[in-house]
């Protein structure tokens, strides 16, 4: 390693692998950080790692890190601003100037230059030739008027995108997509173009409406119809249990080494900080209800229909956290398990690439339920 290389005490030189390339520049923190072999770190600029785990062959060119997991072939260009609860899984990669927080990126997903795209799980794609791209300079809006974070998207999904078979999703660059959002496999959003919308129909090109100029008063803190709302914030979070229920039931069983294990424990604890920050974020909304609430009846009898929903939500919210928090998630299928311990611990791309119709729907079949008992749990028809 060269003299140029700051390796903070505290950092277990044994998790770091004699094969990790340093350039000069690069800063190394956290007694968590695990440094995979054949990665290369500051190739183009200087580079901060703090508490991050690191796969195979990883290559950030420059930057900060800090508390984020990137699996085997993942890469970021120069000036990437990597905050805590992200997970870049395999082949995913950033050029320059990226800024993710609390973003999981499923394999093979490509962000361009100049992104901003925090709170957002985004999967689809086959393989490095058919991918979901964002391009250059988007933006996820994550922050609204009222001031709440209520706001994750979730572009494809878990129980399908971990099979690697869906078709790639595609957002134009110098366009953005504002949160809490779903959008379907296959959708294309063209550039220079904002998505204010849920678009589920799958393989759709969406051109957004641009707004209309207009100038009308503007009630800060008072929401309107809230369903979409819920209903997105509910499904992503059960998306995130999914996900988990993946990582500890197939993931694990593709762990070779300490390197291995380093990376899939990251990546769990990132997931129980995005669990937590979700929850938080919907607790926080559910305590802005009751100003919205007395605005609206303040308003006229023709918002009664709103109040109603929004005091069932402000109600129910208690209960259903505690439901959220403990809810149980089943095994994997014996038959998607049976063709995963099959494979061999070193070929997990290959090994999902290959798995039968049957492994598939037995994996569909598993993680979907997962998803709809969140979604499930609660509805404004029925908030006991």
């Amino acid at each position: 390693m060269d003299n140029d290389v700051f390796i903070s005490p505290e950092v277990d030189l044994k998790r770091i692998s004699p094969t990790a390339v340093f350039y000069p520049g690069c800063r190394i923190y956290g007694e968590k950080t695990s440094i995979g072999p054949d990665c290369i770190l500051g190739a183009e600029a200087p580079l901060t790692l703090n508490n991050c785990q690191l796969g195979r062959t990883v290559k950030l060119k420059g930057g900060w890190c800090s508390g984020s997991v990137f699996f085997n072939g993942t890469s970021l260009g120069s000036g990437a601003h990597v905050r805590e609860g992200t997970i870049m899984e395999e082949n995913s990669a950033g050029a320059h100037t990226v800024g993710l927080k609390q973003t999981v990126l499923f394999p093979f997903v490509q962000l361009g230059s100049l992104v901003n795209f925090c709170d957002v799980l985004m999967a689809g794609g086959t393989g490095s030739k058919n991918h979901s791209e964002v391009g250059s300079s988007y933006i996820h809006f994550n922050f609204t008027p009222h001031q709440d974070k209520a706001t994750a998207s979730l572009v494809g999904d878990v129980p399908r995108g971990v099979l690697l078979d869906q078709q790639p999703v595609f957002l134009g660059g110098q366009g953005g997509l504002a949160g809490p959002a779903r959008i379907a496999y296959g959708t294309v959003i063209p550039a220079g173009t904002v998505c204010r919308k849920d678009v589920l129909e799958e393989n759709t090109l969406y051109v957004p409406e641009p707004l209309a100029p207009q100038r009308a008063p503007y009630n800060h803190g008072v929401y309107k119809d809230i369903r979409r709302l819920i209903y997105n914030n509910l499904t992503y979070i059960g998306n995130m249990y999914a996900l988990m229920a993946w990582y500890q039931g197939v993931r694990m069983l593709f762990v070779r080494d300490d390197f291995d294990r380093a990376v899939i424990t990251g990546a769990l604890k990132n997931l129980d900080l995005i669990l937590g920050e979700r929850l938080n974020r919907l607790e926080q909304l559910a305590g802005k209800m009751n100003y919205s609430i007395e605005k609206l009846k303040d308003s006229g009898a023709e918002f009664a229909a709103l109040v109603e929903q929004q005091q069932a939500f402000s109600g129910a919210w208690s209960r259903l956290r505690i439901k959220i928090e403990t809810l149980e998630t089943p095994a994997a299928g014996p038959v998607l398990l049976r063709e995963i311990e099959a494979a061999g611990k070193d070929t997990y791309i290959a090994a999902i690439t290959n798995l039968t119709a049957d492994a598939r729907a037995d994996a569909a079949g598993w993680l979907q339920p997962i998803v709809d008992q969140v979604t499930g749990l609660w509805s404004f028809s029925n908030n006991e």
